[in-house]
């Protein structure tokens, strides 16, 4: 009798919108199934996941390919976590480069592009971004393949969709990730990925997928999450390209600053052309004028005392894949990395201790109670705070860096 319950229990707990069961389902390690109780959050998705059902539906999903996405889907804290935990956000960008632009991942992206080089080479002459680019992504976003994520994609999903903090983006993901179930692109035992629901070997998110990816290989499917990395790797290429990659250009070069640089010339919406930075005394770190690679801004990522980079069109066309500047700094430079190019030169200010995440939020908080809007308190320090903090240094009258400092934080107190 015991064993039959605990049957139904696992079929109760399966079935999307069954209100039967009582508990989760667990194994221990004698092999024993143990019912465990459901937490109000189990219950709560339970009861999210079927208000979603008529919107899915409302987008062309079919019942039955509802009902098999969502069968095995719970609660996941682990994914919650990994949410208010973005390496992008809250390392500090030496602590993050050194781990992005290690010699390892160097050396891995090196292998890997003389492993695949007739392919990238392939998809270079085809899409016109290079191959030490789609490779140096490939690299931060699974380890050249080796990690691409082995979290069920729609519970994922469906658990950052239910908490809310942005709660409309993952409802788009989630529906573009039922499109491509019900386009049987993959099946839902393989729609494996990471917690933020990206997928495969350069970690595409289903929206992203559904409008870039492509078939390169040419068997009539856009694989990106088998071990043969060529759809993936040729989606990433295309992605860039009409995000408005320009063949040939740099992301940025990191340039050296003279004494005195007004840190308020610098900032994405500051632009010159190299030469107009050169007669401002800025430099190629070898002290030539940087090659006129078009319209050109000065990023300070970590303020004033760090390294310095003139960053152009292509820094664009990669934050496209990720908004943080940590990332965009990470791909580019390990691209340069792979292709032979020398580490960053310039020394960071490693001694500094970041702000926690309640000083993050408090930091926000602040900010848009001054006036500084930035649209959120979530304590990850994006391109929107990061403007509110220059506006506000600069209200202040000193140098809008725009990093969020303890010094910041104190000034705003």
């Amino acid at each position: 009798m015991r064993k039959i319950l605990a049957g139904l229990l696992i079929l109760g707990a399966l079935l999307p919108g069954c209100s039967g069961g009582t508990g989760a389902v667990a194994q221990s390690s004698n092999g024993a199934v143990e019912v465990m109780p459901y937490s109000p959050k189990d219950s709560g998705l339970t009861s999210w996941i079927a208000g979603f059902r008529p919107r899915a539906l409302a987008n062309g999903i079919s019942d039955s390919v509802f009902d098999r996405a969502f069968a095995p889907v719970g609660y996941s804290q682990f994914v919650i976590e990994k949410d208010r935990n973005q390496a992008e956000f809250t390392k500090a960008i030496w602590d993050y480069l050194d781990s992005a632009a290690s010699d390892s991942r160097v050396a891995n992206g090196q292998a890997a592009l003389a492993a695949h080089r007739n392919v990238l080479e392939a998809i270079e002459a085809t899409y016109g971004v290079e191959k030490e680019v789609v490779v140096a992504v490939w690299g931060l976003e699974s380890s050249y393949g080796t990690k691409r994520g082995n979290i069920h994609l729609i519970e994922a999903l469906a658990t950052l969709a239910y908490d809310g903090r942005r709660g409309e983006f993952f409802q788009q993901q989630l529906i573009a990730a039922l499109k491509i179930l019900q386009n049987g692109d993959v099946t839902p035992d393989k729609m494996l990925g990471s917690w933020a629901g990206a997928m495969g070997h350069t970690q595409f998110i289903p929206t992203s997928y559904l409008a870039f990816a492509v078939d390169f290989g040419g068997d009539g499917k856009r694989d990106i999450w088998s071990d043969d990395p060529t759809d993936a790797l040729a989606s990433t290429a295309a992605y860039l390209a009409k995000s408005g990659w320009r063949t040939g250009q740099p992301w940025g070069v990191e340039v050296e600053l003279p004494p005195g640089f007004n840190a308020g010339l610098a900032g994405k919406g500051s632009k010159r052309s190299p030469g107009e930075w050169a007669a401002l005394g800025v430099r190629a770190m070898d002290g030539s004028t940087v090659p006129d690679h078009g319209s050109a801004s000065i990023l300070l990522p970590a303020g004033a005392s760090g390294a310095a980079f003139m960053i152009f069109s292509n820094f664009t066309a990669i934050s496209r894949y990720n908004n943080a500047d940590s990332y965009v700094i990470g791909v580019g430079h390990l691209s340069d990395r792979i292709a032979g190019g020398p580490a960053i030169q310039a020394d960071w200010p490693r001694g500094y201790t970041p702000l926690t995440e309640a000083e993050r939020i408090e930091l926000q908080r602040r900010l848009t109670a001054r006036g500084f809007d930035t649209e959120g308190t979530d304590g990850i320090i994006g391109p929107k705070t990061v403007a509110m903090i220059q506006a506000f240094q600069t209200s202040i009258g000193v140098a809008p860096d725009g990093f969020p400092s303890a010094e910041v934080l104190a000034r705003l107190r």
